[in-house]
């Protein structure tokens, strides 16, 4: 079931005009005097993406008037309809090709989310007829991966701590018959995660690490680590109480790895797919890690923690040695990571870090075609030295407040040795405004693009 889609023979549903603005007025001399006098009553320029509800001489809603200036029809193109328009029933009138079929039903349902654990909501939403071509499998399963991470970004730590997302990740791996293996507080130290360890033992939940494997051991591999730091008060380098308002969705990275790893095993793309998550809370108490300690990392690197709110880094550097130890064929790695991507490229591009131009250059196209927009930056190495530290092989925070994302990528990059291609994404993980189809509050970065990459390099 998707949300607010519908396969029914037996609904009744109203029209969707679709009217291309060039031939607007061609349309509209062929509409009855009442529609003409209705558009003109109520003020209707035929602009890109405007629409209004049209009544029968009844009074009743006959049908949806929707002006376009193109036929590129992507996921966000009547995204603005589900929560706009009278509750009922719609088909869109015309035909559309198979991937417009498909994104169009995507971004209605996307719409029509809204996070209700706390709050019950009564509010109903206008219902899409399956548009003809439409891939209903694909449908669903973006859909629920994509809810799924705004659901868990959503829920406060209090309910989505370190042993909740650990369920979280149990039950996808119960519903596609996954193995999974989770590492839990003092036996980090005993399987090798020091720096996971370290970041999370303040907290009264014990860190963790969360290890998944689905898939033909034969496949080709590709490995996804999503950070799950479940709240960030910044440890000893304590956040102000304004920063900390969001850090619920500190955990957004691994809300992307458990979104994308749900829809990957739903198709069952040809891989043998790995899910690391380090999961953790960045207390503070007597035992917290502290600003110049020096830990050695599962790569044997020492790391001088110059800062303790650049933690993410820390568990993520344990996570991918582990997964870069098999050599994977992709590692994907997704993040909340620094406040220097948001500058950068804003709230509503995912900051994108590659040294396999190969590689980017389909993340881009991808994420051009799935409108899940991306952006590179530079793993620039000149700025490494920036990171140096005079005691130990690295420090997280380094000596510069400039470069804060590049320096934070070129500190990863120290724990990928041997996986044949890596990507690092460092997104906000949250709509900080109302978009059509992306109600505020978490939401998925990447995960659309990264889906369709998979398939196309790996086959599915």
């Amino acid at each position: 079931m998707v949300p607010y889609i519908s396969t029914s023979e037996d609904i009744v549903s109203k029209p969707i005009h679709a009217v291309l603005i060039d031939k607007y007025d061609g349309w509209l001399k062929k509409q009855t005097d009442f529609v003409k006098k209705w558009l003109d009553q109520h003020g209707f320029e035929a602009k890109d993406g405007k629409f209004i509800a049209l009544p029968d001489e009844s009074g009743a809603i006959a049908s949806i008037l929707f002006v376009h200036a193109k036929e590129d029809w992507h996921i966000w193109s009547l995204a603005a309809l589900p929560t706009a328009i009278p509750v009922g029933a719609y088909h869109l009138e015309g035909k559309v090709k198979p991937k417009q079929a498909t994104d169009i039903a995507i971004g209605w349902s996307l719409a029509t989310y809204k996070f209700d654990r706390y709050k019950k909501s009564e509010k109903k939403f206008a219902t899409l007829m399956l548009p003809a071509g439409a891939d209903l499998e694909h449908v669903e399963r973006t859909v629920y991966g994509t809810n799924l991470a705004r659901e868990l970004i959503n829920i406060p730590t209090a309910d989505m701590g370190p042993k909740a997302l650990e369920g979280a990740a149990s039950q996808i791996a119960g519903e596609f018959e996954a193995r999974q293996m989770n590492i839990i507080g003092d036996d980090l130290l005993t399987y090798h995660f020091p720096m996971v360890h370290a970041v999370g033992r303040a907290s009264d939940q014990a860190p963790r690490l969360v290890d998944m494997v689905w898939g033909d051991a034969d496949a080709p591999k590709v490995t996804i680590v999503g950070k799950g730091v479940c709240f960030d008060t910044g440890g000893l380098d304590l956040k102000p109480s304004s920063a900390m308002l969001l850090m619920k969705k500190d955990m957004g990275g691994a809300a992307m790895a458990l979104g994308l790893a749900h829809m990957i095993m739903h198709a069952n793309l040809p891989v043998r797919l790995r899910v690391l998550i380090p999961a953790v809370e960045n207390a503070v108490s007597g035992n917290a890690f502290r600003p110049g300690d020096i830990l050695t990392s599962r790569a044997g690197i020492t790391v001088e923690i110059g800062n303790t709110d650049a933690e993410g880094r820390l568990i993520l550097a344990d996570a991918l040695t582990a997964a870069d130890e098999e050599e994977p064929d992709l590692l994907i790695d997704f993040a909340t990571l620094t406040g220097a991507a948001r500058v950068a490229v804003g709230t509503e591009l995912a900051a994108t870090f590659t040294d396999d131009d190969e590689l980017y250059n389909l993340i881009y196209s991808k994420s051009v075609a799935e409108k899940d927009p991306v952006w590179r930056l530079p793993l620039w190495d000149e700025y490494r030295s920036l990171i140096d530290s005079p005691i130990a092989d690295i420090n997280n925070a380094g000596s510069s407040s400039f470069a804060g994302a590049i320096t934070a990528g070129l500190f990863l990059k120290d724990f990928v040795k041997n996986a044949k291609s890596w990507v690092h994404f460092d997104i906000m993980a949250y709509n900080n405004r109302e978009r059509p189809g992306r109600p505020q509050g978490g939401e998925a970065y990447g995960i659309r693009t990264m889906f369709e990459v998979i398939k196309e390099r790996f086959g599915g």
